[in-house]
């Protein structure tokens, strides 16, 4: 029966703060999900003898032991080697493996260097789980240490590899071997525009204790609404879309989506179905609203353009922004954001645009445009709206906050909402 885990994340790179430790939040999240506690997260560098310390510790307290990193091909790649060696097994080399590295390598018409096949290596009495992302195989396997087992789970280091692996092969598992019929099902919220303490305020006797556990997850610039269930099969289902429908009834317009959702993406669904347009007009952000919007398969659908006029000749020469405008108000104004909008919705024929100006620092601000001032508008036919905010951060914090901005904009303009609702953030 399996019912807390221990998460392993090693590696130089994290124990040196060069990497940080994402891993570990994802999996602590999947484990939640399901009903399992996590008893603790250990982090440890590529040392032989440290290594063998945090995996005997980790099996003591774990039911399950779930790691990743440090099975690359390279010689400080020891986890491998240090399981064997707690076990007290050999390795044995899995030629099945080994095929699907040299696929792997063939595609990219790439010979593959030998030291690969470390990768294929794994201690007896080890089940394979498949990577079909990469050349590090995983691999599950029971450890017993006075007397107690732990199910040992080793994945890659690779996020965009490791988590496949989990969500298609040992989550799936873990709930298996629960030893328990109450299951647990989870609605999670993408909100933006509250904070974290109003959105806790929002919801507050919305859902009993004894219903769900909600929980709330700051992670910039959205914040994510958990709801997590647990009961018999059958019934979890009905309660959590009854829950669920209490939150949205309460803070529908703050949630931009359902489940593992960008707010990009979201405004690509809604632009398709309305069958919208949208050009942009950037200059403090730089072309990242036009990055994120191009980040979605199929945004050719209806996003037109992205103009980056940075300079002010640009801003005049390109989108006709009136030079008295710039020597009355400056670029990082209302005034000159809202022409910059009409100007790049006229250029390209798009049904809506946004714009963008502001000082993202971290210098260039004055007394009366301090670093984080910035300046949004949106043109349509139907509604022209701008508004002056003032973040607070670092530049990129500066730039994110303000795409994302922008982009609820386009969010709400697409659901007929209110724009002058749409964040806290104002100034």
């Amino acid at each position: 029966m399996i019912q807390n885990a221990v998460i392993l994340s090693t590696g130089d790179e994290i124990t040196t703060g060069k990497v940080v430790d994402t891993n570990a939040n994802y999996l602590s999240d999947k484990l939640a999900e399901i009903g399992i506690d996590l008893v603790a997260v250990v982090t440890v560098g590529d040392v032989l003898d440290r290594l063998e310390w945090a995996w005997r510790t980790a099996i003591e307290k774990g039911d399950v032991v779930i790691s990743t990193g440090g099975i690359g091909p390279t010689a400080d790649d020891l986890t491998t080697e240090t399981i064997a060696r707690v076990a007290g097994v050999k390795l044995r080399r899995d030629e099945a493996a080994v095929d699907h590295m040299k696929k792997l390598f063939a595609s990219i018409g790439r010979p593959m260097p030998e030291n690969n096949l470390k990768q294929a290596d794994f201690p007896e009495g080890a089940t394979v789980i498949q990577n079909p992302l990469g050349t590090a195989p995983g691999f599950r396997m029971p450890v017993t240490i006075g007397g107690h087992t732990a199910h040992l789970i080793v994945l890659p280091g690779v996020p965009r590899e490791m988590k496949p692996m989990m969500e298609n092969t040992v989550i799936p598992w873990i709930a298996a071997n629960r030893g328990t019929d109450q299951v647990y099902a989870v609605k999670i919220f993408q909100t933006f525009g509250m904070s974290e303490s109003a959105l806790d305020e929002a919801v507050a006797g919305l859902i009993k204790p004894d219903e769900a556990k909600v929980s709330f997850r700051a992670s910039f610039p959205q914040i994510s609404l958990k709801i997590r269930v647990e009961g018999k099969p059958g019934e979890v289902d009905r309660k959590l879309e009854e829950l669920a429908h209490r939150v949205r009834e309460k803070i529908s317009q703050f949630i931009y989506a359902e489940g593992d959702t960008s707010m990009e993406e979201t405004v690509g669904r809604l632009f398709i179905e309305k069958k919208l347009t949208v050009a942009v007009a950037e200059s403090c952000t730089g072309g990242l609203i036009g990055h994120r919007i191009t980040n979605i398969p199929g945004c050719s659908q209806y996003f037109v353009g992205d103009l980056v006029t940075y300079s002010n000749d640009v801003k005049s020469g390109v989108l006709g922004v009136s030079e008295d405008t710039l020597k009355a108000h400056g670029a990082v104004s209302e005034e000159c954001v809202r022409e910059m909008a009409a100007g790049v919705r006229k250029r390209t024929g798009a049904s809506v645009s946004v714009a963008t100006s502001g000082i993202a620092g971290p210098d260039g601000g004055t007394p009366d445009k301090p670093v984080g001032t910035v300046c949004i508008a949106l043109s349509a036919d139907d509604q022209n709206f701008t508004r002056r905010y003032q973040f607070r951060g670092t530049r990129d914090w500066i730039k994110l906050i303000t795409s994302q901005v922008a982009l609820d904009w386009l969010r709400r303009y697409a659901l007929g909402l209110r724009i002058a609702d749409s964040t806290l953030f104002r100034r």
